[in-house]
């Protein structure tokens, strides 16, 4: 009776698990993490925490010959206000800034604390300056809001946020691909041969850190010294002299010894066998001279004194710890963690060169970060604020505070325009030129595009790269293998931007920077030993967490099962990863930003950990998706982790043998939000998805659910939109079916007059005549009353009547006595819709009437639906028309 008991049981394990209305994992990624979700998690990050680590980072401005300090106690951000000319600032909507031509931006509040009159003082709230708000994030009016909510304030419930409002314009900031911080990345260079090379990040600084392989030495190459630095003389100026001591920071094998013996010799031939040999061989060869006497004693000595060794040596290993490795921290100048990594990096050429290891792939998308909006406003937003503290460094010295008579108080001398000025103009130029930390980019950010919705929805996810277009290179532009899940592999352009502009998967997140303080406190206390205990044994793996050595340890296996285990029991953060790279015997663990991850269904025993009754449960909003997540089911795996893994494609590859440790939730979500609309794409040729991914975004059709009430530049508009016929899951995910592009056609295959018309089509007059294809196409026109010299205005003016007949004059039929063309007016050309009188303030000015508004070229009938009249940022009149 066991035994029968038992035959069923096993009976049961080996039956294939078939799992129903698992597609129903996809919208509930959707509402919580997917698509635009991406844009508003970094923002949010940004504003919340990015922004504070600046302000913390340079929180002190001291002017010691003015006996004037200040320092920045908090900094936050309002919800966007608009200033009319009162007193107070009065809240704003998005529609109000569409249209009113107005930056949608909330006030950067501070709490300082300065020095007045040898009286310290305190402050609360004082502005230094505005900050650009997206929409749908955490400060923007719409956050939280419900859909009839969200139409009493006039804007689309569908509409995905994710953009800013910089004067009337809707602009998106795109997605930037980069190579990613705090690597060490070995690749091979064809003037320079094997370089191995690190890009530091910190809150306190960045550097990049190569070291180059010539004639079989080794040389730190960076352009702060006029020759390449020997690696040998380097590790000397860190402390470490003895050649032995440096021969075990790069390893024990008798190869990588035999290999580095000849930069050694170097130092023998320069005669540099000290520190403060080293550090005099490298003064000698900066770029520019950098050396403060009288630093040990603290007092200023003449320049006539000579130099100390002591100061020598003290001021080089600052310069060297100022440019070299910068992100793995150090305390004091105690340059251990530092050699021990520049010892890998030593060793990592030498193994590449010996065929060992391979060098890295830069296309491989473990080795890249994607940049959003929030990590791009940081690095603008760090560069504002250290020249707005320089300017008010410049202004308080150049006031002799002493000799007022009045307390000084700095908060009246506090530049707002400074900060709001920069940040408005690079998100509306889309030029990020930050000279400070060498960076020119062009055309970070785009208008949004308003063809259709899902126009709108495919430029949120869309990717760029900095890799020139027109340089004709087929790497960068291939599909690669580590796309999968990630990006869509049928989205992009044709022309020279094909493969480099790209667009994310429909189930793919990108994650924000996270604290890793905590994190490396608790791997501490887990199979980890400290790094001054490491000899490069056999077993031994060094452990990097976000590029930082922490420590080594001996099983390295079960290391990364703890931290897989840890993270699906949600005691570190679900978006952590770890990998372990063999040939460089190391471990990472990674919790930074930028990096593109994909959930997946956890498989143990080759069973799905997601049962059937969750899925019930969760289509009946009994579990949404984060209880998924903290039940451990699914979990997020990016690009690194996703090599250590063996994923099945569907149920029916658990039970062929192998051992599976994942499953794709649906494999139709590799595509993205424009690819997806496309109907049976497995049985289209690759290049016709592609056409229809270009062609999808310019169908016409239904823009937002308030496009009535939009003043758009240009707006084109289906009549009769009509829900597709044949619909896939994506459509009704995106809502693509609520917003419509396009009309479903009868198309007759036939031979016309026994000749073929190729891809031609022939539509029938009565279809016309009954509306198909009919579309409408709208522009807006205005004008602005301004104020001129001597306090006199613009003004409308009424039509011009003619006093013999008493009617208008040609041009003036439309006019109302406002000096507006009536609702609905139907005007041709050359006739005015809005008369607009300038007054006479100079000489040279123009003459009355000269404002006028009227339709200029073409002969084509127009029609005003609707107008508005509003208000500027001054206060003066701004009057639209929207004309169709």
């Amino acid at each position: 009776m066991l035994r029968s008991d038992d035959n069923r049981l096993n009976g049961m394990d080996s039956a294939p698990v078939t799992l129903h209305n698992k597609h129903a994992l996809v919208p509930s990624f959707l509402a919580s993490k997917g698509l635009v979700k991406l844009h508003i998690d970094s923002y949010n990050h940004f504003i919340e925490t990015e922004i504070k680590n600046i302000v913390r980072a340079n929180n002190r401005v001291s002017v010691p010959e003015a006996n004037w300090w200040l320092e920045y106690n908090d900094v936050y951000v309002r919800s966007p206000t608009v200033n009319d000319g009162g007193v107070v600032a009065s809240r704003v909507t998005p529609h109000d800034c569409r249209l009113r031509d107005l930056t949608y931006a909330g006030e950067i509040l501070v709490d300082v604390t300065f020095m007045r009159q040898n009286e310290i003082v305190s402050k609360k709230g004082i502005l230094i300056g505005r900050m650009p708000v997206m929409l749908k994030s955490s400060v923007c009016i719409l956050n939280g809001k419900t859909p009839s909510e969200l139409m009493r304030l006039k804007e689309c419930p569908l509409d995905p946020g994710g953009y800013f409002i910089i004067g009337g314009t809707e602009k998106v900031i795109l997605m930037q691909e980069q190579m990613s911080k705090n690597r060490l990345i070995v690749e091979e260079d064809s003037k320079r041969g094997l370089v191995c090379s690190v890009t530091s990040s910190s809150a306190q600084t960045k550097s990049k850190t190569n070291i180059i392989m010539k004639d079989d030495k080794f040389f730190l190459a960076h352009n702060s010294f006029t020759v390449d630095v020997p690696v040998a003389v380097l590790f000397k100026a860190m402390g470490i002299t003895s050649d032995q001591e440096i021969l075990h920071y790069i390893g024990t094998e008798e190869s990588i010894w035999a290999n580095f013996v000849p930069s050694l010799k170097q130092c023998l031939e320069s005669s540099v066998h000290t520190r403060l040999d080293a550090c005099r061989w490298l003064q000698s060869r900066l770029q520019q001279r950098r050396f403060r006497p009288g630093l040990t004693s603290g007092k200023p000595t003449r320049p006539d004194c000579p130099v100390s060794e002591e100061d020598v040596v003290l001021e080089m290993q600052r310069f060297i710890r100022d440019i070299i490795i910068t992100h793995v921290e150090m305390e004091k100048f105690n340059f251990a963690p530092r050699a021990l990594f520049l010892g890998q990096m030593v060793r990592y050429l030498i193994l590449a060169n010996e065929h060992q290891i391979p060098p890295d792939d830069r296309d491989f998308y473990g080795n890249k970060r994607i940049e959003l909006a929030g990590s791009l406003l940081a690095l603008l937003f760090e560069d504002v604020f250290k020249t707005f503290n320089e300017d008010m460094w410049l202004t308080v010295s150049k006031i002799d505070t002493k000799r007022r008579c009045t307390p000084f108080d700095i908060s009246r001398h506090i530049k707002t325009w400074m900060i709001t000025e920069q940040l408005n103009r690079a998100i509306s130029s889309g030029n990020w030129i930050i000279k400070r930390f060498r960076m020119m980019r062009h055309g970070v950010t785009q208008i949004v595009s308003r063809l259709s919705y899902v126009a709108a929805l495919g430029h949120m996810t869309r990717m760029t790269s900095t890799f020139e277009k027109t340089r004709k290179v087929s790497g960068p532009r291939s599909i690669h293998a580590s796309q999968w899940g990630f990006v869509c592999p049928s989205d992009t352009p044709e022309g020279e931007a094909c493969g480099l502009v790209k667009n994310v998967a429909l189930m793919c997140h990108v994650t924000v920077e996270m604290d890793d303080t905590e994190l490396i406190r608790l791997l501490r206390s887990y199979y980890v030993m400290p790094l001054h205990q490491f000899l490069y044994g056999r077993t031994e793996f060094i452990i990097y967490v976000n590029g930082k050595p922490i420590g080594f340890t001996e099983q390295p296996g079960k290391l990364a099962a703890l931290i897989r285990g840890l993270r699906r029991s949600g005691r570190i953060d679900c978006f952590v990863s770890v990998h372990i790279k063999q040939a460089h015997r190391c471990v990472h663990v990674v919790s930074d930003g930028g990096r593109l991850c994909r959930p997946y269904i956890v498989v143990a025993n080759n069973r799905p950990l997601v049962t059937q009754a969750m899925l019930e449960d969760l289509v009946h909003n009994v579990l949404s998706w984060d209880d998924f997540l903290k039940k451990g089911v699914i979990e997020y795996l990016d690009a690194n982790e996703l090599n250590d893994c063996l994923v099945a494609m569907d149920e029916s590859y658990l039970s062929d043998g192998n051992k599976y440790t994942h499953m794709e939730i649906d494999p139709a979500t590799i595509l993205g939000v424009v690819a997806g609309l496309i109907p049976y794409p497995d049985h289209n040729q690759s290049p016709r998805n592609t056409y229809q991914c270009a062609m999808g975004k310019q169908a016409i059709g239904t823009v937002a659910l308030n496009q009535q009430i939009r003043f758009d530049t240009l707006q084109y508009q289906m009549v009769y939109p009509q829900k597709p016929l044949v619909q896939s899951k994506t459509i009704q995910m995106m809502h693509f079916d609520e917003l419509p592009a396009g009309q479903n056609a009868i198309v007759a295959i036939m031979s016309y007059s026994g000749y073929d018309v190729e891809d031609a089509l022939i539509v029938n007059r009565a279809s016309l005549d009954r509306g198909f294809a009919r579309a409408c196409v709208y522009r807006r026109a205005g004008v602005h009353l301004k104020m001129h010299e001597n306090a006199v205005y613009d003004r409308l003016m009424g039509p011009s009547v003619d006093r013999e007949t008493g009617l208008p004059r040609r041009g003036d039929e439309l006019l109302q006595a406002d000096g507006t063309a009536f609702v609905g007016a139907r005007a041709s050309d050359r006739q005015i819709l809005v008369n607009k009188e300038m007054p006479v303030v100079k000489v040279n000015a123009a003459q009355d009437n000269a404002g006028q508004l009227g339709l200029h070229g073409g002969t084509h009938e127009s029609m005003a639906p609707t107008s508005s009249l509003t208000n500027d940022i001054l206060g003066m009149p701004a009057l639209q028309f929207l004309l169709r």
